[in-house]
């Protein structure tokens, strides 16, 4: 069937399509090159003052459908505002790890990040929505990310593969990765898209009745050609 693409607000790639009625089945395979080492700390990264900040990540200091940075702003202050830069968010990042309990059966495509707060538990998006809202709370821009993330340099994970959640934030003039579900560097992390929250970087959008049948992700690791 024909195939459109563009570039959304973002930045992402995306893929449009006009989807007949029936069943329709949607694929793709990639390779994806990595240098095999875990994700670098920058612990003396530094917090840029919002005056300095570039434009275009601005938009990152404000709330946003799962990120209300307004019932969270005066937490964030009392909480986190003697630290600064890398210090500040990877303290953020160990309050939501220890805050909050990881299951799949506490998924809601709901749940905001105040809900997550108080209700301590979530999925690795929950993490990324309160820990994001967080850094944006004591000005830190704050964007969410998708992807995927398999099992390498860890045990392996049991439960079925399925997209991930993290964040990335703005210090010393570019983005970093961080991740408050695992809160350690991983390997081979393959970003997919970023957005404000997890409502700009759904893995589809439709308008019109469907029904997902099912949904797989499979990661291997595959020796280097050379």
């Amino acid at each position: 069937m024909p195939v459109r693409y563009y570039r959304d607000s973002f930045g992402n790639w995306c893929t449009r399509i006009v989807a007949p009625a029936g069943r329709l089945r949607l694929t793709t395979d990639t390779l994806i090159r990595d240098n095999g080492q875990p994700e670098p700390r920058f612990p003396n990264a530094q917090q840029h003052p919002v005056e300095h900040l570039p434009d275009e990540t601005l938009v990152y200091l404000l709330g946003s459908r799962y990120c209300e940075t307004d019932r969270l702003s005066d937490f964030a202050w009392k909480t986190f505002g003697h630290l600064s830069g890398w210090g500040r968010v990877q303290a953020i990042c160990d309050f939501v790890h220890q805050h909050v309990a990881f299951g799949y059966q506490h998924a809601r495509n709901t749940r905001t990040a105040f809900e997550t707060f108080q209700e301590r538990v979530g999925v690795c998006r929950d993490f990324g929505h309160l820990a994001l809202t967080l850094c944006r709370c004591t000005n830190i821009p704050a964007r969410y990310c998708t992807g995927y993330l398999g099992d390498i340099g860890v045990p392996p994970d049991p439960n079925p593969m399925d997209f991930s959640g993290w964040f990335e934030v703005w210090l010393d003039n570019q983005w970093h990765t961080f991740d408050a579900r695992h809160n350690e560097p991983r390997i081979g992390r393959v970003l997919i898209a970023t957005g404000r929250d997890a409502a700009d970087v759904a893995i589809s959008n439709t308008f019109g009745p469907n029904t997902l049948v099912s949904f797989t992700v499979r990661t291997e690791q595959v020796a280097d050609a050379a």
